[in-house]
């Protein structure tokens, strides 16, 4: 086994032409390592990156990292801003000292200024903004049509120091946002705003931590995914509390992602979507006959978590009488299905999520308080679109791209922005989505979001 000093084990990244004697599609073997503890994110990449032919190596972790590097040449590697055994900033560092022929790029598409330069790089930044954009694999191309599909990026005149990679003494990013830039009047706009001119720079403490599912630089944004990161690798009960719209869903798919139950189902329900008299049989399974119209029997969706997660949306609407059947649930991990006696055991891991109070509702009495405490083990509070206005630029960026998925990418203009910057948004982000799609209709074949086509809420009729 080669030493990952040696430079001569890496071979295949020669920049020079191959012999004529050898075919092209053979003289370069593209290793790309993935090294995340997120699984989710790794298939993501990898998908994307088989379909530009390119061989993946995964690690979850820097140790399984360093020990893949040491006996494959690779050519590049994507490193989460999180590792679960390695100080990020500490890795980085020795990882480019020893691997020194090695393109190392962080999923938020930092790179390392004065290390080696992939001429496939343009190639592994696309396929960060797939995983970031969150493509299914129907949606994205493969081979030579996933690469001429690929933007090109350009290299940004200033350098830009990126916190997410603490270690790199010089460090230019490509961001995978700029594949399809907001117009640049956006940020001015958000950078000139009084109202935003304290959250300017994030906290780079909490930077590190940062989520590339969980979109925004707010500090009250980077809490919870330093929340998420701390939490997620146990079986702790986790409690979301935030406003509708707010990103509760998206919080609890990354609990489950990052844990160790990610290969297991993610089953959620919504407890105020379902009427009182079949949430219980909808959450415990009922036999055959247990009430009027069961013509068989049907697995609960507890059981159907089993080895999972179970994500309790909007607990707080759930009837205090069923409240005390979850409780049983809770404490022993055994239910029983409506209209049978014995008792089945299932291994769950629960999250529950609520726009309430819960803490007050369960003073008051509207709410089970010794569930409550079984529930709120470690809490989770998602800010209101509001609350992290100096998101709004890299949303609004996140949703178009989104839309450009499968339409032409629309910019928008200053006059939108100073709309969407003097709106409440009560709706939060999930409004701010369905403003900007609705937009978008009106725009037409416009390659630009004007201010006219800003709405919000119904429109009066005359």
């Amino acid at each position: 086994m080669a030493s990952p000093a040696s430079h001569s084990t890496f071979g295949p990244l020669s920049f020079g032409p191959p012999p004529a004697s050898i075919p092209i599609s053979r003289v370069r073997q593209r290793i790309a390592l993935l090294i995340s503890a997120d699984a989710s994110l790794r298939e993501q990449l990898r998908e994307t990156l088989i379909g530009l032919r390119w061989q993946v190596r995964e690690a979850s972790s820097g140790a399984q990292a360093w020990a893949a590097a040491d006996g494959i040449p690779i050519e590049a590697a994507i490193v989460d801003s999180w590792l679960p055994d390695l100080d990020l900033g500490e890795f980085l560092a020795e990882f480019q000292r020893s691997f020194a022929g090695v393109d190392v790029l962080t999923v938020e598409g930092a790179v390392n200024s004065e290390g080696p330069r992939s001429p496939y790089r343009q190639e592994l930044l696309y396929a960060l903004r797939i995983s970031q954009d969150g493509a299914s694999q129907s949606e994205v191309l493969t081979d030579t049509a996933a690469w001429n599909a690929a933007p090109e990026i350009a290299e940004g005149p200033e350098p830009f120091l990126s916190p997410a990679v603490p270690s790199f003494s010089a460090v230019k990013t490509e961001t995978v946002s700029e594949a399809r830039p907001l117009d640049q009047r956006l940020t001015d706009q958000r950078l000139s705003d009084p109202r935003l001119a304290e959250h300017r720079t994030p906290d780079h403490r909490l930077v590190d931590h940062r989520l590339p599912d969980l979109i925004g630089n707010a500090p009250s944004m980077l809490e919870v995914s330093r929340r998420v990161r701390l939490v997620a690798p146990r079986s702790t009960p986790v409690l979301i509390e935030g406003p509708t719209g707010s990103g509760k869903e998206l919080v609890a798919q990354a609990l489950h992602r990052l844990s160790p139950r990610a290969r297991k189902p993610f089953v959620a329900i919504n407890c105020a979507a379902i009427p009182e008299a079949l949430l219980e049989a909808e959450l415990f399974g009922h036999t055959r006959g247990a009430f009027t119209g069961a013509t068989h029997g049907r697995t609960g969706r507890i059981e159907a978590a089993d080895g999972g997660t179970l994500f309790l949306d909007e607990i707080g609407e759930m009837p205090l009488a069923l409240q005390a059947k979850l409780l049983r649930f809770v404490e022993c991990g055994e239910l029983q299905r409506v209209g049978e006696n014995e008792s089945v055991r299932v291994d769950v891991r629960i999250i529950a999520a609520t726009h309430q109070h819960l803490a007050k509702n369960a003073s008051e009495g509207n709410f089970r308080s010794d569930l409550y405490y079984r529930l709120a083990v470690f809490l989770i509070r998602t800010p209101s679109l509001a609350e992290r206005g100096e998101d709004l630029s890299l949303l609004i960026q996140h949703f178009l791209d989104k839309m450009g998925r499968t339409e032409p990418v629309k910019r928008i203009d200053s006059a939108a922005v100073t709309r969407l910057l003097a709106h409440p948004w009560p709706g939060n982000v999930r409004e701010l989505e369905h403003v900007l799609e609705r937009a978008s209709i009106l725009a037409g074949e416009a390659p630009v979001i004007t201010a006219s086509e800003i709405e919000f809420g119904i429109i009066a009729h005359a």
